[in-house]
């Protein structure tokens, strides 16, 4: 189920495995455009940012990948296809960062987290570069000094 926040925002999805897999050099706030059983689903917690990633096209910037599975209630006719491409609403001004960024670094961009704010569904979209091997050992070998020290200084 979906946790809740102290700032009024419920946490749905998270992607876990972006920060392992990317170095965020920035985030930022996108609203979606659903359907109403996919808002349902959401609502329910149903959503998986796993292997998602965001595309940007002809001044648009779409998410692909993203599963927010078939609302149980609704009937087939209503209902949506989990995977389908969805628009994410950002304004134009982030768009054109966007798209020199992606175009010309090189970079990728990635959902972080979907959650309820408002009762709007938002996502965090991170602007990330891709790790090395060599970066996510250095990234470990970190975490486990700090998790030693802190064990460590709990001891005394």
């Amino acid at each position: 189920m979906a946790e809740k926040d102290g700032s009024g925002i419920k946490i749905v999805a998270e992607n876990r495995q972006a920060r392992f897999q990317y170095e965020i050099l920035e985030t930022y706030e996108a609203g979606i455009e659903l359907k109403g059983t996919e808002v349902k689903s959401v609502r329910s917690g149903k959503a998986n940012l796993q292997d998602g990633f965001a595309l940007v096209r002809d001044g648009e910037v779409w998410l692909h990948n993203v599963h927010i599975s078939p609302h149980d209630t609704a009937s087939q006719v209503f209902n949506h296809d989990p995977r389908r491409t969805r628009k994410l609403l950002l304004h134009r001004e982030e768009i054109r960062k966007l798209i020199g960024k992606v175009e010309q670094k090189g970079l990728t961009l990635v959902p972080l987290k979907m959650y309820l704010k408002g009762g709007w569904v938002k996502v965090s979209l991170a602007l990330g570069r891709g790790k090395k091997l060599h970066d996510k050992r250095d990234d470990l070998k970190r975490k486990e000094e700090k998790r030693e020290i802190e064990r460590a200084m709990k001891s005394r």
